[in-house]
Order: structure tokens, then sequence, then C-alpha cells
């Protein structure tokens, strides 16, 4: 438990001090977000101000795992060092964020509010994702587990849907795809949730605090170290705790500054970056259905974009909402952003406290039930 303390500490302290040093070195060249022309009026303020602000909450993520694991080796008390599983996690999660860095870096120098083309995005992405999962289906343990499976999840591993039904090749074909789906949903949803001063800080952080708590929880009901019916097979579940616990210290850090009215937006380089993150943490703990509760409002959020699309096309040129993404259109009702954010953030609260119960749920119920739970 120290170490999760010493991580998400370090990750909090980074990030917080990290984030005004590269405010003054983004103001000093000049790198501004440009704000699209038929958003809410509002965020005509906006303009110029620093973006790619997400650089700082990976590299603090990054900077202080390695950090932690390099005191927690010192004092004697480390988990075996940097795992498999942690830095395939944060292979993934640097990836996403250096699409999201070309992205942003492309906006700026052309001075517009497009960067990648979306086919460049989504090559990029997908190979990227595509190397994530080959290698999570690698590396096993000395009880033989990968930090990934080819069997989708929910809370755990569901036995009847192995994607590796007709073979090892097939699995691995399946597993590619299916990775690659999350990975997109989960940036997909992360950037458009990302429109408002601290929405999207916030509800990442809530999300990768509850992988805290479940990696923690697996941790516990290891089947290495409990025979029950609800016991967890995952590769390393401290480690993903840990990279949870910095991630969300990280977050809350650049929240400081983030928050309204924001002196740095994270760009395309911290919602790309920690929508891998979120796909990595939903792999590799084996909850790939869960995230979809965890990350309720993320959902609502994308759904209400493609609500939006589908029926304006259909109906040829009617809306269902004032605007989406589904934030805008409460700001078009007359919500104030603080208010917006704050009441989303309510939400996002209440899918989280949903998921966990969900996943604890679970478990009692392989446990037979609550008469089966001792108190």
């Amino acid at each position: 438990m120290i170490g999760l303390l010493i991580g998400g500490v370090l990750g909090l302290v980074l990030s917080a001090a990290g984030t005004p040093l590269f405010i003054r070195f983004l103001v000093k060249r000049g790198y501004g977000q440009f704000v699209r022309d038929d958003g809410p009026t509002t965020h005509k303020t906006k303009r110029g101000t620093p973006t790619m602000g997400g650089a700082v909450i990976i590299g603090a993520f990054v900077l202080a795992y390695l950090l932690t694991h390099g005191i927690l080796a010192l004092l004697g008390v480390g988990f075996g060092g940097p795992t498999a599983s942690g830095l395939i996690l944060l292979f993934l999660t640097v990836g996403m964020a250096f699409v999201g860095f070309v992205d942003d870096f492309t906006k700026i120098t052309k001075q517009q509010s497009l960067g990648l083309t979306p086919r460049g995005k989504i090559i990029l992405q997908g190979l990227i994702g595509t190397a994530f999962a080959v290698l999570a289906l690698n590396f096993p343990d000395d009880r033989g587990l990968t930090p990934a499976s080819t069997t989708i999840s929910f809370a755990r591993d569901v036995p009847w849907l192995d994607l590796a039904f007709a073979g090892p090749v097939v699995g691995l074909i399946l597993f590619v795809i299916w990775s690659n789906l999350i990975t997109t949903a989960t940036t997909n949803a992360v950037n458009l949730t990302d429109g408002l001063d601290g929405l999207a800080t916030g509800a990442t952080a809530m999300i990768t605090g509850a992988y805290v708590l479940m990696s923690i929880f697996q941790s516990s009901q290891a089947c290495s170290l409990v025979d029950e019916p609800g016991c967890y097979e995952v590769r390393d579940p401290m480690d993903l705790a840990l990279l949870g616990a910095i991630l969300t210290g990280s977050l809350l850090g650049f929240l400081w500054w983030n928050t309204s009215p924001a002196k740095i937006f994270m760009g395309d380089t911290g919602s790309l970056g920690l929508g891998g993150a979120l796909a990595g943490f939903a792999i590799l703990s084996r909850t790939e259905l869960l995230v979809v509760l965890l990350a309720g409002l993320m959902v609502a959020i994308t759904v209400s974009v493609i609500v939006q699309v589908g029926w304006f096309r259909i109906s040829g040129g009617k809306r269902v909402f004032l605007m989406a993404p589904l934030q805008h259109h409460f700001e078009l009702k007359g919500w104030a952003e603080v208010t917006v954010v704050v009441r989303f953030w309510l939400v996002s609260l209440m899918c989280v406290i949903a998921g966990l119960a969900v996943f604890y749920g679970e478990w009692i119920v392989r446990q037979g039930g609550l008469a089966g739970v001792t108190p």
C-alpha cells in the first residue's frame, strides 16, 4: 500500500508543479488552442489558451511510475519492479498520446482547428493498438498468466466468450480486432468528453480511481492466494493499482490548472493518451465490458454524437440536440459551463459507483450470495 501512496503523491506533485512550467513554455512559443467556429459563443474567449497539456499528465504518469519502483526497490518493499502489464499499459498510453501530440502540433503549425486526417489518425492508432494487443498476449508469468487473454471479459474473463474457439491464430486475429475496438472507443469517448474546462480530467480521474480499488481487490483475491470460486486470474493487479493511483494523482494535479477558467487544455495529446490508458486498464484487469458502465458519462456523450449525426442524415438536416456532444447541448440551453461540468461529474461519479457495485456484486454471487460472505 505504501507504493500506491508514494506513486499517487509523486504523480500529483509532478503534474501540479510541471503544468505551470509547461504553460509558460507554450505561451512563449505561442502554442494556443483553436476553437471551432460553430461552437457556443462563450468559448470564443478560450481561443489562444495553451493546449497539449496532456503531455504533462502522461509525462508525470511515466516518470512517477519509474521513480516509485526505484524508491520501493531502495526501501526493499517493492513488488518485483516494473511488470509486463505495467510496461505494456504505458506503451499503449504513450503511443496514443503520441498520436494526439502529432494531431495537436499539426493544428498549431497550420493555424487551424483540424489536425491529422481521419485516415492518418486511424492508421497510427491501429498500428499502436495492434502492437499492444500482440504484446499483451505474451510474457507469461510463473503461473502461465499473460497480461491479457483472448477471452472477452466483464468483471472477469467469461469462459464461453473465448475468441480462440477456432485455434490460437484465429484467437490472435480476433483479439487484435477486439482490442482495437476497445481502444478506439475509449480514445474517442475521452476526446468527445474533453470540451469543457476540467470535465474530461475529473471524469477520467474517477474511473482510474475505481481501477485502483478493483485492482487492489483482485490482488487480495488472487487465485494464487485464495482457493475460492470468486478468485481472480489477473497477471499483475498490484502494479495496475499502482498505475491507477499514479494516473489519478497526475490528473488531479493537472485539474488544479485545468479547472474553470482553464489555464491550459489537455488537447488530443491528453484525451487520446487517457483513452489508451482506460483501454489498457480494462483489457489488462479483465474488465472489458464493465468499463462501459464505469465510463457511463463518456458513453452517453459519445452516443449523443452518434445519434445527432445519424438523425441529421436520415431526417435530411434535423437535429435531436441543439448541439453535440451532449455537454454543449446543455450550454446552449442556458446552463453555465461550471454547472454543466459539476453536474456531469456527479453523473460520472454515479456511474463509477454503479460499476464498483456490479464488480463487487459479481464476486459476492460467486461466493454463494451474501450468506457466504464473512462480515
